[in-house]
């Protein structure tokens, strides 16, 4: 059996039911979440303070005691605080457990980088500024946002209220000028969509809670094509 632990923003509803639809019928693969306080998604002192070490190492450590063999952040704040910040918290992580550690945002660029697209359309539910500092950090990676859309909402729990034709439309309104999609929240209704539309607009969707499970399964060593349906990321 393999483990795979997932550390959660509070007040996250989206991510862990997605995650078990991911993995239905996967008899040896299992997910487990720790939560850790996260409200809201802002560039205030408050809000960036939310993803401060001890807080994540104490939820980490939670994990630990179930003997998951990977422990990913199932969340993109490196997203705008800096895809460092996840390399670092990925160091102490594995310090602190023993265990191998992933993220989402380093799973956004190992898969970016693998697909070779370097053009790419923004989807999320944050504020302008946010989104903006989101474009800047991606764009030092060598990710370029040609098209944006975002819904200019800051409370975290009210991401997971954007509904699936919403995130369609943000699709459909970005894809003609890039070569890769990404919805960058773990609390969206993006995965389904994404699934569907990339079959039919022919370019890379990538959602962040599929990019975690992507991400926590190579970590793990773990076979991947099986999810295929869940998106072409899944056999990378």
């Amino acid at each position: 059996m393999t483990r795979l632990g997932m550390l959660t923003p509070s007040s996250n509803t989206i991510l862990e039911p997605v995650t078990y639809a991911m993995l239905a019928g996967a008899a040896s693969v299992s997910a487990h979440f720790s939560r850790f306080k996260v409200t809201e998604i802002a560039l205030n002192d408050a809000a960036l303070g939310q993803f401060t070490d001890a807080p994540v190492l104490s939820a980490a450590e939670l994990l630990a005691h179930a003997k998951c063999d990977v422990i990913a952040w199932n969340g993109t704040s490196a997203s705008w605080l800096g895809f460092e910040r996840d390399e670092a918290l990925v160091a102490r992580i594995e310090v602190a457990t023993g265990i191998k550690a992933t993220t989402c945002v380093l799973g956004y660029r190992a898969l970016l980088q693998a697909i070779g697209a370097k053009r790419i359309g923004l989807v999320t539910p944050y504020t302008d500024d946010v989104q903006t500092r989101i474009a800047a950090t991606w764009g030092r990676e060598g990710f370029q946002c040609v098209s944006e859309r975002h819904c200019g909402m800051a409370d975290n729990f009210s991401f997971a209220e954007v509904d699936e034709a919403t995130i369609e439309r943000m699709i459909r309104e970005v894809a003609p000028q890039c070569d890769a999609i990404a919805i960058v929240c773990t609390n969206m209704r993006g995965a389904r969509v994404a699934a569907r539309l990339e079959r039919e607009l022919g370019i890379p969707i990538l959602d962040s809670v599929a990019v975690t499970l992507w991400a926590a399964l190579k970590a793990a060593n773990a076979p991947t094509a099986a999810y295929a349906p869940w998106g072409r990321l899944f056999t990378v």
